[in-house]
C-alpha cells in the first residue's frame, strides 16, 4: 500500500528533468497512435534525420508498414536503409567502434528510448539544441548538458541561442527549412512515432482493452439478470421446493 502510494505522488508532480543540477521543465506531450499520418511523417523523418547514426534493432520495417498502414513499396523504395529487405530490423551499418571513435561513444539504439527516458523528455531534447562553440559540434542540449553529437535537425529548425542564465528560453537567430509551427509538428511526428515503436503492442492493446471492458459491461447486464431471477426464487421458497 506504501508503494503504490509513493508511486501515485510522483504522478502527480510536475515532469521535470536535471540538467547540470537545474531543473527542466519538459514540454507537454501527448502521443496519438491513432494518428497515422502523424506517425509515418514520423517514420519518415527517423530514417532520414536519425538512422545515420542510430538504429530502431528492435523494429522491423514491415511490422511498422502493417500498423502506420504504409505502402510497402514505398517503404521499401525510400524508407529503407541500405539493401535490407522490408523483413529486417532497422538497423545501421555503422559498428559501435566506428561510432565510439567518431563520437567518444557508440550512438545508443532508439527503439525503447521513449519508453525509458518519456516521450516528454525526446520531445523537449529534439527541440532544445542551442549553439555553443565551446563543444565539439558546436552545440549544447538544455535537457542534455555536453551531448555528444551535432544538431542534425538544424537544417530543418534553423540556429538558436540560450537567452537567460538557467537557458529559459531560446532565440532563433536564423530561421532553417521549416517555420517555427512546421518544426514544432515535425517534432511531435517524429516523438510520436519513437513513441510507438518503445511499445508497438500499445496499439493493438488499447483497442483490445475498449473491447474488453464493452464485453464485460454486457457480461454484467446478464449476470446482474441472473442473480435476479435467482432470489427471487430464494425469497419466494421456490427454491426450497424443487431442492
Amino acid at each position: 500500500m506504501k508503494k503504490l502510494l509513493i508511486a501515485f505522488v510522483c504522478a502527480l508532480l510536475p515532469v521535470t528533468s536535471m540538467a547540470a543540477g537545474v531543473k527542466v521543465d519538459l514540454l507537454p506531450f501527448e502521443a496519438n497512435l491513432d494518428d497515422k499520418e502523424s506517425l509515418q511523417n514520423g517514420m519518415k523523418l527517423f530514417v532520414e534525420n536519425c538512422m545515420g547514426c542510430h538504429s530502431a534493432k528492435y523494429q522491423r520495417y514491415e511490422r511498422a508498414a502493417d500498423d502506420l498502414e504504409m505502402d510497402k513499396a514505398y517503404v521499401e523504395e525510400n524508407l529503407i536503409v541500405g539493401d535490407k529487405k522490408i523483413g529486417e530490423h532497422m538497423t545501421i551499418g555503422m559498428s559501435a567502434e566506428d561510432g565510439a571513435n567518431w563520437f567518444g561513444a557508440p550512438p545508443p539504439d532508439l527503439t525503447l528510448e521513449a519508453r525509458l527516458r518519456g516521450d516528454a523528455w525526446v520531445y523537449t531534447y529534439l527541440k532544445s539544441f542551442y549553439v555553443d562553440e565551446s563543444k565539439q559540434w558546436g552545440v549544447n542540449n538544455k535537457v542534455f548538458p555536453d551531448v555528444g553529437m551535432p544538431n542534425v535537425l538544424q537544417g530543418m529548425q534553423g540556429v538558436q541561442v540560450c537567452k537567460g542564465e538557467n537557458c529559459e528560453e531560446f532565440e532563433l537567430i536564423e530561421q532553417g527549412s521549416m517555420t517555427p509551427e512546421e518544426f514544432d509538428k515535425a517534432m511531435y511526428d517524429l516523438t510520436n512515432f519513437m513513441s510507438y515503436i518503445g511499445e508497438p503492442s500499445k496499439m493493438v492493446s488499447g483497442k483490445l482493452g475498449m473491447k474488453v471492458l464493452i464485453f464485460l459491461a454486457i457480461l454484467f447486464v446478464f449476470a446482474y439478470l441472473l442473480k435476479k431471477e435467482y432470489w427471487r426464487d430464494v425469497k419466494s421458497g421456490s427454491w426450497r421446493e424443487k431442492h
